[in-house]
């Protein structure tokens, strides 16, 4: 703590503040350009100067806060410095202000009115007109040079914060200006289009196409990704018109992605479902809301039992999927009830829960930036997962290693120490090699695994077949990355890994779970800060989804349906009889619709028709079903297949909570009314309960679903709207003064006997493989701008940045192929066949292929199989399928 004089007022300066920081600290307002707190000061602009006793003129964003220090702001030469800094500014500035999209939210008018400008002087000065042209490529905020006073905070906004460094100072002298690489538009640049550089402009060289200004902005909850970003979504007129980051939020502070940022405009769309639409001779009707009630319900009624079968939704709320959750086990008497962590995470719950006794992540986001070493595997956190991206690369600005394993090279290769490139389902082989690198060298912790694993015999035993030599063959990643990346791992302090869909969609993928968990084990890189094992989810509330109960194995709170003491309990809380007979999983239960055994759907905010593999299959499975529900809130290609399609509000129209990826309870709040009749998905649900008979679906609003939730699992039962209003809660929390649980078995794990429990793994290898007539491997992900299907491609700027299916491949498949960069190409599997664009590009392994699944004119999934399930999860394997390219 320093003490220092700022004209006259004594001032106490935190460690490693500036004096400008102190300043501001305090109430006291030095004028400012190139300042911003989230940036290192660069003292580029020359307004924030300042008179130091004993030193003269300094820039007061530069000058560290010492104690004694004695500042005078607004001396004669500090004004007189100012001036002509502001003067230059001025000059060679648009003076357009009232057709600014800044106008009274600037920067410079800001420090002009506080400075003063001398007209007569003014006057004397040269005056520039607009000599460059606006970039008005990108689709969601528009770059006009001639307003920018080249403070650099857009520069070093991008580099700093978002890692991309898309753009920077070019030429030189008079000449200087911020440009892209080769002075291209910045659409056509590395840029990302998340807007941090332009909510950070403090002048209209930066400004959003989205003009209006909110008249009120209401807190809430992103629902993209598994991140969870806290948001105030703005409105107007009934409208979303504007979204920022909560710069106190924990999970984000501030930061958001292009999708959090600009892609909100879905829920505008007169696309939207309004009315109940029943199918009649093949077509859809408009129908009230009691005709279409009235006609599932007495649908429904004759489907009772293992006949029916429910997907709930990783995008609805905790409240919406619990109360699915219940009707499905108390009124339709059945245990088939999935969520799409099916098709993604359900290998991480399971391989999580065998190892360690929870599916959840161990840590939270915000220790990331603290590790010593990151390792990253399966997964594409600056496109799948942005804000994660960011924390990640802020932790390799601090020192920490950086290990990437990936099939494909990723963005966050070029921050690695290591970027190894496996082929896609060889994980067990290289993480098993790992291990016996890891013991084999004797850096692994063996007094942690003493005191708190299971089974090290047996892991010891399972690591012998997993020499150098089968790794290598195996995974074709050369022996020597396999011994660096145990080495950089085991050795490191605090070692954290993240993971996603790469790791869990294979027909091993909770034995690659396990294999991740094993590595945490063997090194004691669990139960502290910064280390860990964090799996990246990924839609907004899939790991709640699972937490509530969505799945056809437990309850909420993982209380499971063989156990006889948690049927005996939610027989009681439900006043009801409930079946113990175990329930299907989501490819499971298509599956047998095509053998007659599942006779009717009730689909919930989910799109299976083109997000489950083989969607030729899944197509033949809805169309034999004799009834379908579909409820959404728009036309999906799912809802096509159905008898009644209800409409559902989004987000932004409704109250609950999400669970993110780090298993942190947050609220969601109603900012505008849903469009027509369109109703809350856990209202939608009671009534059809309410219609059938079932008791305890009187619920008044979400919160009291939140509270019965608690009543029934000690995980929740210290979180409530009250609570939560204060900020998220990660469970477990068992009681109203317990704080949440941010790190996990920090003393103990969660098993039975309360110790980690290492897998004795063996690797097998992928289901499908390439051959003379398929031999090209598919793996698929995500696009840094889209998010599934229906609801990104209702957002026209989404679409412009990536308007099109593309298959990506080495360039040594393309010339061998007789194809070039953006050919038609014929992308042909056992399943099925699309065409689409192809994109050769040096980031794929020779022989290996990527692809997204964000197009219903395109589907991906035609292509996938399910010629096998992961044992344990019933997870297809999404991530290798072998495939046929030619050119068209």
């Amino acid at each position: 703590m320093a003490t220092i004089s700022i004209d006259g007022t004594r001032v106490e300066a935190t460690e490693n503040r500036t004096v400008l920081q102190a300043a501001l600290d305090a109430g006291i307002y030095i004028p400012h350009l190139c300042h911003h707190p989230d940036l290192k000061p660069v003292g580029m602009c020359r307004l924030c100067v300042v008179e130091l006793e004993g030193r003269g003129i300094v820039a007061s964003c530069e000058a560290a806060a010492q104690d004694g220090m004695k500042v005078l702001t607004d001396t004669p030469q500090v004004q007189k410095v100012r001036q002509v800094a502001l003067e230059l500014l001025l000059t060679n500035h648009d003076s357009n202000c009232l057709a600014c999209a800044k106008n009274n939210d600037c920067g410079l008018q800001k420090v002009a009115a506080f400075i003063g400008v001398d007209e007569a002087r003014f006057k004397q000065l040269r005056m520039l007109t607009p000599q460059y042209a606006i970039d008005d490529s990108n689709p969601f905020f528009r770059r006009d040079p001639n307003k920018c006073v080249l403070c650099g905070i857009c520069v070093r906004t991008c580099a700093e914060i978002q890692g991309s460094a898309a753009i920077d100072y070019a030429f030189r002298g008079f000449a200087t200006a911020i440009s892209t690489l080769g002075n291209k538009p910045i659409a056509e640049s590395k840029c990302q289009s998340c807007g941090e550089c332009v909510v950070r402009c403090p002048t209209g060289a930066l400004a959003p196409k989205e003009t209006r200004k909110p008249s009120k902005e209401v807190l809430t909850t992103c629902t993209f990704c598994g991140v969870g970003c806290q948001l105030y979504l703005g409105a107007r007129g009934g409208e979303i018109v504007s979204a920022r980051g909560d710069r106190e939020s924990p999970v984000n502070r501030g930061h958001l992605c292009v999708k959090g940022r600009f892609g909100y405009s879905f829920i505008n769309s007169p696309e939207r479902l309004k009315t109940p639409l029943i199918k009649k001779d093949g077509k859809f009707v408009a129908a009230t809301w009691d005709e279409a009630l009235d006609l599932i319900t007495r649908k429904f009624a004759e489907y009772k039992g293992d006949q029916f079968a429910v997907m709930g939704s990783s995008r609805c709320t905790n409240e919406d999927n619990y109360v699915l959750m219940k009707f499905t086990r108390a009124v339709m008497g059945t245990n088939n009830v999935d969520n799409c962590a099916r098709l993604c995470h359900a290998p991480t719950v399971t391989g999580l829960g065998a190892s360690f006794g929870a599916g959840g992540g161990t840590n939270t986001i915000a220790e990331i930036p603290g590790a010593d070493c990151l390792f990253i595997i399966g997964c594409n956190p600056t496109h799948a997962h942005p804000v994660v991206g960011m924390r990640i690369r802020a932790a390799v600005g601090n020192g920490a290693k950086l290990i990437v394993a990936d099939p494909r090279r990723i963005e966050l290769g070029d921050n690695a120490t290591l970027s190894m490139t496996q082929k896609p389902g060889t994980d067990v082989a290289l993480l098993m090699g790992m291990a016996r690198v890891i013991y084999s060298e004797g850096l692994h912790n063996p007094q942690f695994i003493e005191e708190r694993c299971d089974g090290f015999k047996e892991f010891v035993k399972a690591m012998e077949p997993f020499t150098l030599d089968f790794v290598e063959e195996t995974t074709g990643v050369p022996r020597e990355q396999v011994v660096e990346a145990a080495r950089l791992y085991a050795k490191s302090d605090r070692a954290l890994i993240l993971w996603a869909l790469g790791i869990t969609e294979h027909s091993h993928g909770t034995d690659n779970v396990m294999a991740l968990a094993n590595l945490a084990m063997l090194t004691g890189n669990i139960g502290r800060p910064s280390c860990g094992a964090m799996p990246l989810r990924g839609q907004n509330n899939v790991q709640g989804a699972c937490d509530l109960g969505v799945i056809p194995n437990a309850f909420h709170g993982y209380q499971k349906i063989a156990d006889p003491a948690a049927i005996e309990k939610f027989e009681k809380a439900w006043d009801c009889k409930l079946s113990t007979s175990p329930g299907l999983g989501m490819v499971e239960q298509l599956q047998q619709t095509l053998t007659g055994k599942i006779k009717a759907y009730y689909l919930v905010g989910i799109d299976p028709a083109y997000s489950v593999s083989d969607a030729n299959q899944v197509w033949e499975a809805l169309r034999q079903a004799e009834f379908v529900v579909a409820q959404d809130i728009f036309l999906s290609g799912t809802a096509e297949f159905a008898d009644v399609v209800l409409p559902a509000t989004s987000f932004a129209e409704k109250d609950g909570t999400f669970t993110n990826l780090e298993r942190r309870l947050q609220r969601i709040r109603k900012v505008i009314e849903p469009p027509g009749e369109a109703k809350a998905d856990w209202w939608i649900t009671c009534e059809i309960a309410r219609r059938m008979g079932g008791k305890g679906f009187d619920y008044n609003d979400p919160s009291e679903i939140l509270d019965e939730m608690g009543r029934l699992s000690s995980w929740f039962t210290g979180i409530n709207f009250e609570r939560l209003d204060a900020g998220g809660i990660q469970w477990p929390c068992p009681s109203t003064d317990h704080p949440g649980t941010p790190i996990l078995h920090t003393e103990r794990f969660a098993t039975a006997n309360g110790k980690g429990q290492l897998a004795p793994l063996v690797y097998r290898p992928p289901v499908d493989s390439a051959d003379a007539e398929y031999p090209i491997i598919l793996t698929t992900g995500r696009s840094l701008y889209h998010f599934h299907l229906a609801m990104t491609s209702k957002v026209p700027g989404l679409m412009a940045l990536h308007p099109e299916e593309l298959v990506w491949m080495h360039p040594k498949d393309a010339r061998r192929l007789g194809i070039a960069d953006g050919d038609k190409v014929k992308v042909s599997s056992e399943q099925g066949e699309v065409d689409v664009r192809a994109k050769v590009t040096k980031d794929m392994r020779p022989g290996t292929a990527y692809m997204t699944f964000h197009f219903y004119e395109t589907p991906t999934n035609v292509l996938t199989h399910q010629k096998s399930l992961d044992p344990v999860s019933k997870t297809p394997e999404y991530k290798v399928t072998a495939i046929r390219i030619e050119r068209v």
